[in-house]
């Protein structure tokens, strides 16, 4: 790795964790595919924006992609890691997202 710059070697230890976590949460084998950059808005709000990067899965009995992001702790030097699934209806990096915020929001609010 002599020729990679600082921020792709962050960016490749960031998909190795990403990778670990998508195997820990779903026991499964993952293998990064692409990045995809995810905007998603709330009328005319931003409500999130970041890379969501797209693995394929294998030894997963319903999916064969896993979606998964991470984002910091407030408070924290921890970072908290999605892992979400390619069955419907999530078929897409943004549903992933989208979904992700409509679980949190409800978790929030029980």
């Amino acid at each position: 790795m002599k020729n990679c710059t600082k921020s792709a070697k962050i960016g490749l230890a960031m998909s190795e964790d990403l990778r670990q976590a998508i195997e820990r949460l779903h026991h499964c084998q993952a293998s990064f595919l692409e990045d995809a950059l995810v905007i998603e808005k709330f009328g005319e709000k931003s409500v999130w924006q970041g890379v969501v990067s797209v693995f394929g899965i294998k030894g997963h009995p319903q999916a064969d992609k896993c979606y998964a992001w991470s984002s910091p702790i407030e408070g924290s030097t921890k970072r908290r890691y999605y892992a979400v699934l390619h069955v419907p209806p999530i078929d897409s990096p943004e549903k992933a997202v989208r979904a992700s915020i409509v679980h949190d929001h409800r978790s929030e609010n029980l």
